[in-house]
């Protein structure tokens, strides 16, 4: 009986629905016909052999002939770890050939028509994303540092999105300067906070973060939304405002 769990992990490995349901037949019915794994399989001989001939390539069926007949047979199922291995070259092969590739590509992005993007984020793994973006463009920047308003009632949904958020932040010796608005805000490492004193907490988490600023809220429904927005000179206005507002208190 085929273990229904092993096919999506077959799938995980490249494999089609036919090129799986070929093999797993192979496997349970051993040494078999193009004619008998077609009737198992109820696909045609022609795209069962070519299956068949695609599996031997990967180093997964081979074949012998008795009497008059061609048969095939699986190999043993260990030889998908080097089907896996195979893939994983090929994986760190593009990697390399796709970072490579990337100077040419942002440069040919940097001569996109001069206006902001806006990109909007729903629900915890929207906002997971949008944190994620702030580590990752804040790490590869110079400074290696951002800015921002902390508004209490919006906390809660950033550390429930990313939990780790601030141990990523920190690991990546990434700095924050951060103004608590309406509160005073926890104490970590690399960071350096100020409260501004209102008597009602900012209903916007906004992050200043290189070319970039982003917002987060909530609906009434307790669900994140949040909105990344590129543009240079809004980055910059926002960092301006940000430091005024930091030197006076």
């Amino acid at each position: 009986m085929i273990d229904m769990e092993v096919i999506p992990i077959l799938k995980q490995l490249g494999f089609s629905d036919k090129e799986i349901k070929i093999y797993l037949v192979l496997l349970e019915q051993g040494p078999s016909s193009v004619r008998t794994l077609a009737s198992f399989s109820k696909i045609n001989r022609g795209t069962t052999y070519d299956i068949l001939k695609s599996l031997k390539e990967g180093g997964l069926v081979s074949y012998y002939h008795k009497d008059t007949k061609q048969f095939f047979v699986a190999e043993n199922p260990a030889a998908l770890q080097k089907t896996l291995a195979q893939k994983i070259e090929n994986l760190e092969s593009v990697k390399k050939e796709l970072t490579d590739a990337i100077p040419e590509l942002t440069s040919l992005f940097n001569k996109s028509p001069d206006k902001p993007v806006v990109k909007y984020y729903e629900g915890f793994a929207g906002l997971k994303a949008v944190l994620s973006d702030v580590l990752e463009i804040t790490e590869s920047s110079k400074e290696k540092n951002y800015s921002v308003f902390s508004s209490e009632a919006i906390r809660e949904y950033i550390y429930k999105a990313f939990p780790d958020f601030t141990k990523q932040r920190i690991k990546r010796k990434i700095r924050i300067k951060s103004i608590g608005i309406g509160h005073k805000g926890s104490v970590a490492e690399l960071a350096e906070k100020k409260s501004l004193s209102v008597k009602k907490s900012s209903p916007t988490y906004i992050l200043i973060y290189p070319g970039k600023v982003a917002m987060v809220s909530a609906t009434k429904s307790k669900q994140p939304l949040a909105l990344i927005i590129e543009d240079e000179a809004l980055f910059a206005t926002q960092q301006q405002l940000f430091n005024f507002i930091w030197e006076s208190l």
